[in-house]
C-alpha cells in the first residue's frame, strides 16, 4: 500500500514490436515536415504517425507505450497457453500459471457454473446480523478478493483501503496502514462535481449498478433503489475523502496511532472486529492516511442501516468479481467502465483479459517464464553503464546549482549514492508455494491467490525490510522510484525499443530509456521525494532558504502545466502533474548531460540522416512519447493521472531547455522557447 511509489506512467492502457531498420533509432516517417521543430515538437515528430494510427477499437489510448504492451501480451500469450498445455509437475511454476489461465479462459465451464461460485461469497454477506459481523465481512472481502484494475483502482476495497508496507518516517520497519476507499468511480471528484459531464456520469453509472444487481436476479425496481443506496454511500465516502492534491503531502497523510487511539477516532466501526477478521496480530501502532475519513466512516457505520450496509458489500462484491463471473457481467461491466467511462469501442479479447488477471494474481511466477524468454544479460549490463552515466551527470548538475546551499547539497549527493538499483527482474523470487491453483472454477483461484497475497502482506509484520522485494513484476512496461526504499527499478518489459535498443546510437537511448533513469532519479528530489532521506525516511533535510527556493522553482512548473488544455475547457491540474512534470524535465536535463559526458569517451558522431546527434537525442525522445487518447479517457486522465498528457510531456519540458533551443535553432520568440523570466530550471 505504498503510495509515495512513482512511476513512468499510470496504468490506463490496455512489450516488441517490428523492426525495420527505422526502429534502430529515429523515425522520419513518423514526422511532419511541415510543422516547424520551434512551434510544436510533438507534432513535427509524430504527426504522420498520429495520422496512420487510429486507436485501436480495443483500446482506450495508443502509443508507443501501447505497442511494447501489446508486443508483450502476445509473448505473454505464448508463455501461457504453452503453460496451459503443457503436463507440468504438481506446484511447479508452469503448473501453477497454467492452470490459472486455463480456468480463466474455459468460458464453457464459467457460463455453466452460472453464479453458483459466487454464492457462497453472496451468503457470508447476507448472514450479516450487527455491526460487528459488517466489519468482518468487510475484511473477509479485503481479503478475499484484492484484485488491481489496471483502468481505475483496487477492486474490492469496500469502506477503505487496508495494506501493510513500509514506514514512512521509520523505512527500517513494516507497519499496517489504513487509507480512503470504498468508491467504485475513479475519484471523489466524480461524485461532488456539479457540471453536466460529472451529473451525466452519476446517471450512467447508477444505470449500470442497476443492471448489475438485475443481473444477480432482482427486479428492476429493486435493484434501482439497491443502486441508488450504493451512490448516496458512495458520495458520503468520497466526501470525506481528501483530494489527489492533498494526498501528494506526505506529512498530510502520515497519521500513526496506537490501535486504541484509532477506535477512539472512529467508535462506531467495531475494529477490533476487523483486525480479528483479517489475522492482524496485535500491533503497536497502525499508519492512518487519512483520519477524518475515518471519522466518518465511524459516523457512517454506527448511522447507516444494516441493510445499507450489506446491499453495499454486494454491489462491491459483483463489481469485483465480474471477471470471473459468466459473460454478461464482464460485458456489462464493460458497458460502463470501457465505454462510458474511458471512451473504448471494443472489449479486448477474453484472453488479453484473462492475462492481465493472471499476470497480477501471479505475476513473478509468470515473471519466470517471461526473463527466460525475452530478456538476455546483454541488456541489463548495459542498462547498469546508463544509470552510472547519469548518476555522474546528476552529482555534477546538483553540485553545480547555484541555488542550493552546501550543506543541502551535500546531503542530496548523499541521498543519490545511496540509490538502490534493480533492473530486469528480482535477484530472489517470490515464494509461491503455498498458493494452491486449480483448473477451476476461476473464481476459486482468484480468491485463493487473493488470500495468498493478503497473508503474504500481513507476514511482513515484525520482520526486516525485504529489500529484494520488487513492486513491478519483471514483464511490465514501466519503471517506478520508491522514496521509503530509495530505490529506481526497471523492469525487463520497458527495457525494448523505442525505449532502449542495444543496437541504436547512444543519442535515441539517451533521448530514451536515458531519460527514463533520469525521470526516476528526479523523482528522489521532486516536490514528494525530496522530503525523504538517504535511508528513506520522511525527515526534512533542507535548509529554510533552499526550501524556499525550490518552491519558488516549482511554482514556475505548476503555472506552465496549469495552462496547458488537454481538450477544449479542460485545462491540466498543475499541483496534481507537479512531481511528474519535475521528474521529465529533470531527466531530459539530466540524460542529455549524461550523453555529452559519454561523447568525452566515444567522440560525438556525425549526423544520420540529417540530423545531428543532439536532434537525434530530442527526437528519440519524442517518437517515444508518440501517443493519443480518446476524449473520455482523456477525461478521466486529467482528473486521475499525476502525468500530464504525453504532448505536454514533451513540449512542455522541451520548451524550457536550452539545449533544445540550441539544437533546433528555436530563437526568442518561438513557441517552443518559453520566455527566460517563467522558465523553471530546477535540478
Amino acid at each position: 500500500m505504498n503510495i509515495r511509489t512513482t512511476a513512468l506512467f499510470l496504468g490506463l492502457a490496455s512489450g516488441l514490436f517490428a523492426q525495420g531498420s527505422a526502429a534502430r533509432g529515429i523515425h522520419p516517417e513518423f514526422m511532419d515536415p511541415g510543422v516547424k521543430p520551434c512551434e510544436d515538437f510533438f507534432l513535427h515528430a509524430n504527426r504522420k504517425w498520429l495520422e496512420s494510427n487510429p486507436i485501436p477499437a480495443d483500446q482506450i489510448t495508443w502509443g508507443a507505450m501501447n505497442e511494447l504492451r501489446e508486443a508483450n501480451r502476445r509473448t505473454l500469450k505464448e508463455i501461457l497457453e504453452a503453460a496451459a498445455a503443457a503436463k507440468a509437475p504438481k506446484g511447479s511454476a508452469l503448473q501453477k500459471v497454467g492452470d490459472f489461465y486455463a480456468s480463466g479462459m474455459d468460458l464453457k465451464t464459467i457460463e455453466k457454473a452460472g453464479l453458483s461460485p459466487i454464492k457462497p461469497l453472496l451468503a457470508r454477506v447476507e448472514a450479516v446480523k450487527d455491526a460487528r459481523g459488517l466489519a468482518r465481512e468487510i475484511g473477509f472481502l479485503h481479503r478475499d478478493l484484492r484484485q488491481h484494475d489496471p483502468i481505475l483502482h483496487d477492486l474490492a476495497n469496500p469502506a477503505f483501503r487496508f495494506g501493510v508496507d513500509q514506514d514512512d518516517m521509520d523505512s527500517s520497519s513494516y507497519i499496517a496502514q489504513l487509507g480512503q476507499g470504498g468508491l467504485g468511480l475513479p475519484d471523489r471528484d466524480y461524485y461532488l462535481l456539479e457540471d453536466a459531464k460529472s451529473k451525466d456520469l452519476r446517471a450512467r453509472y447508477v444505470e449500470h449498478v442497476t443492471r448489475m444487481f438485475e443481473l444477480l436476479g432482482e427486479s428492476k425496481p429493486l435493484a434501482k433503489a439497491h443502486a441508488g443506496v450504493v451512490l448516496s454511500l458512495e458520495t458520503r465516502l468520497a466526501s470525506a475523502s481528501m483530494t489527489q492534491v492533498e494526498r501528494r503531502d506526505p506529512h498530510a497523510t502520515y497519521h500513526k496511532l496506537s490501535p486504541e487511539a484509532f477506535a477512539k477516532l472512529a467508535p462506531g466501526f467495531p475494529w477490533a472486529a476487523y483486525f480479528q477478521a483479517i489475522g492482524l496480530p496485535d500491533q503497536k501502532a497502525l499508519l492512518i492516511r487519512q483520519p477524518k475519513f475515518f471519522e466518518e466512516l465511524g459516523r457512517m457505520a454506527a448511522s447507516i442501516p444494516l441493510l445499507q450496509w450489506k446491499t453495499y458489500l454486494r454491489w462491491h462484491l459483483l463489481h469485483a468479481a465480474a471477471s470471473e463471473l459468466p459473460e454478461a457481467f464482464g460485458n456489462e461491466s464493460f458497458e460502463f467502465y470501457g465505454k462510458v467511462l474511458s471512451g473504448a469501442k471494443e472489449q479486448q479479447a477474453r484472453w488479453k483479459r484473462i492475462q492481465a488477471i493472471t499476470d497480477l494474481a501471479l505475476g513473478e511466477l509468470v515473471g519466470q517464464l517471461y526473463v527466460e524468454k525475452a530478456f538476455g544479460p546483454a541488456a541489463k549490463a548495459r542498462m547498469l553503464e546508463l544509470v552510472g552515466n547519469l548518476r555522474v551527470a546528476l552529482k555534477a548538475r546538483i553540485e553545480s546549482l547555484e541555488w542550493m546551499s552546501g550543506p543541502t547539497k551535500q546531503k542530496a549527493v548523499d541521498k543519490l549514492a545511496a540509490f538502490n538499483v534493480k533492473i530486469g527482474f528480482p535477484d530472489t523470487w517470490r515464494d509461491y508455494r503455498r498458493l494452491e491453483v486449480k483448473k477451476g472454477p476461476f473464481l476459486a483461484n482468484c480468491v485463493a491467490a487473493s488470500r495468498f497475497e493478503f497473508q503474504r502482506g500481513l507476514a511482513k509484520l515484525g520482520k526486516p525490510i525485504d529489500r529484494n522485494e520488487w513492486g513491478m513484476t519483471p514483464q511490465t512496461v514501466n519503471a517506478y522510484y520508491d522514496p521509503t526504499m530509495n530505490e529506481i527499478v526497471f523492469p525487463a518489459g520497458i527495457l525494448q525499443p523505442p525505449y532502449f535498443d542495444a543496437q541504436a546510437d547512444d543519442a535515441v537511448n539517451y533521448g530514451g530509456i536515458g531519460m527514463v533513469i533520469g525521470h526516476e532519479m528526479t523523482h528522489g528530489f521532486d516536490d514528494e521525494g525530496r522530503q525523504y532521506d538517504a535511508q528513506g525516511n520522511l525527515k526534512d533535510w533542507w535548509t529554510e532558504e533552499d526550501a524556499k527556493a525550490y518552491a519558488s522553482r516549482t511554482d514556475l512548473v505548476v503555472q506552465q502545466a496549469g495552462a496547458f488544455e488537454a481538450l477544449p475547457g479542460l485545462k491540466l491540474n498543475g499541483s496534481l502533474t507537479l512531481g511528474e512534470n519535475i521528474a521529465d524535465l529533470g531527466g531530459l536535463k539530466i540524460a542529455f548531460e549524461a550523453l555529452k559526458r559519454q561523447w568525452t569517451k566515444t567522440g560525438k558522431p556525425a549526423p544520420i540522416d540529417g540530423f545531428t546527434a543532439e536532434q537525434r537525442f530530442f527526437l528519440g525522445y519524442a517518437q517515444a512519447w508518440r501517443f493519443h487518447a480518446r476524449p473520455e479517457a482523456a477525461r478521466l486522465r486529467v482528473m486521475t493521472d499525476p502525468h500530464s498528457p504525453a504532448k505536454f510531456r514533451v513540449n512542455g519540458p522541451l520548451s524550457n531547455l536550452p539545449e533544445f533551443f540550441e539544437a533546433f535553432g528555436c530563437g526568442e520568440g518561438s513557441s517552443m522557447r518559453r520566455d527566460a523570466k517563467v522558465r523553471p530550471s530546477i535540478w
